[in-house]
């Protein structure tokens, strides 16, 4: 059913979300948007402010949010997809149906590279990424947005392989330094060619993960140049801080964090991209799934780690899960902006938690409880299965 409801979104569906308590934008600059009514038509934001300001009549679907946090969906930057909804590195089926009931609506590939006798050839792996990028294209468990089909480069590429693979689609590299090409020079050369047909680029960055990677040093990720410099706290061995440090101020690219890396590491990157007055540049992921297995909360761990350890307020560490990384990767979700992507996540304090209201409870350390998850303008969950009850929940009504 979350397939066939990922693909139906009617242009004129209506959505109406009211009572919202509290409306964080993803938008860094400004956290904490004054609005308690949210209008999406087609999937998409059509209308955001006061209930008395907005067009709310006609709506297919009414959300009273009941005073909760509205958020947009999170995002994860770093993960390994293989087949479907089925991870053979654990061997675990519904790992990312589990982890939109973390509040994630929208995953990035940094990879199929777990992918059961991998192709290594150039004919290969670039077959492989195309069909990739098909198959979560048309393949959304429980309407999360995968983008998928990011190619481990090899040696032996040339400039015409990345125009043929942005041409049929292909729009990410999977980790530089997973494949064969681990000097500088050469990721340099292929990440330019990969940047001029429109293909993002992210680095392994660290100790080897697993059988067959390698180290990557500060070295190589500043000569390859990639758009995001991926998991800097490591995947999981992270670098020495002077090279970390090194990273962050001698590039002016994304900064990944992962759920599975290094923490004191994430928290030192994280205090780094403060001093420099970039906190814009850090985005989240998890790396999953991973030798340490799935992790359906791994984002809204990392949000409440970095706020509650690294002093960020809790509306901030929110950005990095969301319109950072909407901005860094260039996606239509991620901000609370018309025109946007209605993917939203609906949260509370949970019940119990020592923290006075939500941004509290999340800068104590403790999880947000999720009520409701919205993807395309259309409710695909409602109470979590996975978080702490919360507090206050929304309903739904036509």
């Amino acid at each position: 059913m979350a397939e066939q409801q990922a693909t139906t979104v009617s242009s004129t569906h209506k959505l109406v979300v009211k009572n919202i308590g509290l409306m964080l934008s993803g938008d860094i600059e400004r956290p904490i948007l004054e609005a308690d009514t949210l209008v999406a038509i087609g999937g998409r934001i059509a209308a955001v402010g006061r209930f008395k300001d907005l067009d709310t009549d006609g709506a297919d679907t009414v959300v009273d949010a009941n005073g909760t946090v509205l958020s947009p969906g999170l995002i994860d930057s770093h993960v390994h997809p293989v087949a479907g909804d089925w991870t053979p590195r654990q061997n675990q089926l519904g790992w990312i149906d589990s982890t939109m009931h973390g509040g994630v609506t929208t995953m990035i590939s940094a990879g199929e590279v777990h992918t059961p006798g991998r192709p290594k050839d150039i004919v290969g792996l670039k077959a492989m990424a195309i069909y990739a990028q098909r198959a979560f294209t048309a393949f959304r468990p429980g309407g999360v947005k995968i983008h998928a089909g990011a190619p481990v480069i090899e040696p032996g590429m040339v400039e015409q392989d990345f125009k043929d693979l942005a041409d049929a689609g292909v729009k990410l590299l999977g980790e530089v330094g997973l494949g064969g090409v681990k000097d500088g020079a050469r990721a340099k050369e292929m990440v330019a060619w990969a940047r001029k047909y429109g293909i993002q680029s992210t680095i392994h960055t660290g100790g080897p993960s697993i059988p067959g990677s390698g180290l990557i040093g500060a070295d190589v990720v500043l000569e390859a140049d990639t758009d995001v410099v991926g998991h800097i706290n490591g995947g999981h061995t992270a670098l020495p801080d002077k090279e970390i440090r090194c990273i962050c101020e001698g590039c002016k690219r994304g900064l990944e964090l992962v759920h599975n890396g290094n923490e004191r590491a994430a928290l030192y990157t994280l205090r780094v991209a403060r001093e420099m007055g970039e906190l814009q540049r850090i985005i989240l992921g998890t790396d999953g799934p991973a030798g340490s297995g799935v992790q359906p909360l791994g984002i809204v761990r990392m949000v409440s780690m970095l706020s509650s350890l690294g002093d960020v307020p809790a509306e901030v560490a929110f950005c990095f899960a969301t319109g950072n990384t909407a901005r860094m990767r260039s996606l239509d979700c991620g901000l609370i902006e018309v025109g946007r992507s209605a993917d939203f996540v609906f949260m509370d304090k949970a019940q119990h938690s020592a923290g006075r209201n939500f941004l509290d409870s999340i800068q104590l350390g403790d999880l947000p409880g999720i009520g409701m998850i919205v993807i395309d303008g259309i409710v695909r969950s409602g109470i979590s299965r996975n978080t702490p009850p919360a507090e206050k929940i929304p309903s739904v009504g036509h």
